[in-house]
């Protein structure tokens, strides 16, 4: 088996133990995995305040930083696909999509580099004649960024560029599902020449990693993707030490198609939106709201479209649809689709056991017009399960959509340009795709409202996130201070 190590300091080394990391294509084990405990969390976060406090990095120019986040972005381009053959082994994402996604990754290293010396302050016209008042962005300190297995290069990629652009250090946790790619990333951060402690990358398990990390007293901000329970756990851990969150979690996007939208067009953006990346993404438009006029002839041509998807092994480049990452979540799925049929549901494709010793699970859609409260229609299932729910007028389709606790993205497809205006005002979620879905870019900001976390991702606003603002004030006047009784 291949063989992965924590990165400490600057160092590569073995864990507290080892576990093993499954290939979800065939189920068997593939790599042994370095476990961090608390004593290696202590360590890393020890790392990262003593590089936060060191000259080599508080000292070095925003200019600097930035030069060697353009190196490491050259560096995950040349070795996009050693990484994507990492991902793809260990996640079971197709690798025409792993491919692509980490050479995307690149970008988004070369966009924080860009703003590492942008993050600018401002000079205030404050309200006292004999004072110049300016304020600083600086960095928060040392950043716990913690990572879930999917799209992991990428979902580190919105943490770690805008931290170190920031001036900050961080610990990076991996997943203990699927750490490989992260880990072997670990070799390109010490390769461009980050000092010692800069960036470490660890993995391990809830309690003895996870808890460590989040609870440790020289962390001040915790930069979390993944889902609301754990959410809960984060903020409840960082409440003793006041530490600053990010949280990017769940969604149970909408899917929103009006009676005028190119069905053609809308039905591909519907295969991206849940079948795409096995539905194993955040952003998964899971639900679909359908007009009641077009429902029948978009579903008939929907299922035809989902049916001639290609399942097969992720590392062949002709693989559509490759397996889920975990059994747990094969099982989990299953449950809650079963679920849905018993609560009145129709099954319109899908849901049947695929030959395979993977955890493959097959693309399914489920009406659910008659049952909108379904298990699938409620619960984020991070899955290849699309729910249908059909409505009769544009405010009936906002109420579906906002009928939910989570907020993150949505899809509206129209014609009507008034119609998509007035319809994206509506929602309530942080991102909004019109005759689109799944698109990105290291220019815009993402994140969601409610269960789907705070704080943004992308753009500027993830850099100033890793930020905060110190005001100064200098007084000008020669004259002596008055009377020192008196707020000035």
């Amino acid at each position: 088996m291949e063989s992965f190590k924590l990165f400490i300091n600057g160092q590569f080394e073995s864990g507290a133990a080892t576990f093993t990391s499954l290939n979800p294509a065939t189920g068997e084990p593939w790599a042994e995995i370095a476990e961090a405990r608390g004593d290696e969390v202590n360590r890393a976060v020890e790392a990262a305040s003593r590089a936060f406090n060191a000259p080599e990095w508080r000292d070095l120019t925003a200019s600097a930083r930035g030069r060697l986040l353009m190196r490491l972005a050259d560096l995950v381009e040349q070795n996009a696909d050693e990484l994507a053959r990492l991902e793809t082994l260990d996640t079971g994402k197709i690798i025409r999509e792993t491919r692509a996604q980490i050479a995307y990754v690149a970008d988004y290293y070369r966009y924080y580099a860009g703003l590492a010396d942008k993050m600018e302050g401002r000079v205030l016209s404050i309200d006292k004649a004999d004072t110049e008042t300016w304020t600083r962005r600086e960095p928060v300190g040392v950043v716990a960024a913690i990572i879930p297995w999917n799209s992991q290069l990428f979902l580190s990629a919105v943490k770690i560029g805008p931290a170190l652009a920031a001036g900050c250090t961080l610990v990076v946790k991996a997943a203990e599902s699927a750490p490989t790619p992260l880990l072997a990333f670990a070799r390109l951060i010490a390769e461009a020449g980050f000092p010692a402690g800069v960036c470490n990358l660890i993995t391990g398990f809830g309690e003895s990693c996870g808890t460590a990390l989040t609870t440790h007293p020289d962390v001040a901000h915790i930069a979390f993707t993944g889902g609301p329970e754990t959410a809960r756990h984060i903020v409840r851990n960082s409440a003793e030490n006041l530490s600053k969150t990010t949280l990017e979690l769940g969604g149970k996007s909408p899917f929103i198609l009006f009676e005028d939208a190119d069905l053609e067009s809308a039905a591909n953006a519907q295969v991206a939106a849940i079948f795409a990346a096995s539905g194993q993404s955040c952003v998964a438009g899971s639900r679909l709201l359908v007009a009641e006029s077009i429902k029948e002839r978009f579903l008939t041509m929907l299922v035809e479209r989902v049916q001639r998807i290609v399942i097969g092994s992720p590392q062949e480049m002709t693989t559509q649809f490759g397996p889920l990452c975990t059994r747990q979540q094969k099982t989990r799925i299953q449950t809650l689709v079963a679920q849905s049929l018993d609560q009145g549901a129709t099954l319109l494709t899908g849901h049947y056991e695929i030959d395979s010793p993977g955890f493959y699970y097959p693309p399914t859609i489920l009406d659910c017009s008659a049952t909108p409260q379904a298990a699938t229609v409620v619960n984020e299932l991070f899955g290849p399960v699309l729910s249908v729910v059909s409505f009769r007028n544009e405010a009936e389709a906002i109420r579906l959509a906002n009928a939910t606790a989570y907020g993150l993205a949505a899809g509206v497809f129209t014609q009507n340009l008034a119609r998509a205006h007035r319809v994206t005002r509506a929602l309530r979620c942080g991102v909004v795709w019109i005759n689109t879905y799944r698109m990105v870019s290291p220019l815009a900001p993402f994140g969601g409202y409610g269960l789907s976390g705070h704080g943004r991702e992308g753009g500027m606003e993830a850099a100033l996130e890793f930020t905060t603002t110190k005001t100064v004030w200098l007084r000008t006047s020669d004259e002596p201070i008055g009377d020192p009784f008196i707020m000035r």
